[in-house]
């Protein structure tokens, strides 16, 4: 299949300022940036994006005593210290 060339009109200057910065930062061309950018909008990206949230903890705690006698003096305070 042929690739299309596309011409875009009125970028706003946030998104012109973060795709010239994520080019450079990733050593890679602005029409690349902007082509990943498009297919995962799209959904058309093969690598899952990376998530950096703590989702993936949610439901996974386990009461651990020994873990809570460990951290039980980081629940004291000292009372001198605040005067």
């Amino acid at each position: 299949m042929k690739a299309m060339q596309y011409t875009l009109r009125g970028v706003p200057p946030t998104i012109d300022r973060a795709a010239r910065r994520r080019a450079q930062q990733e050593g890679k061309s602005l029409n690349a940036v902007a082509m990943e950018a498009l297919a995962r909008g799209l959904g058309l990206d093969a690598k899952p994006m990376e998530h950096t949230d703590l989702d993936a903890l949610i439901g996974t705690w386990q009461e651990d005593p020994a873990f809570d006698a460990a951290v039980a003096d980081f629940k004291r305070i000292d009372e001198e210290a605040w005067r």
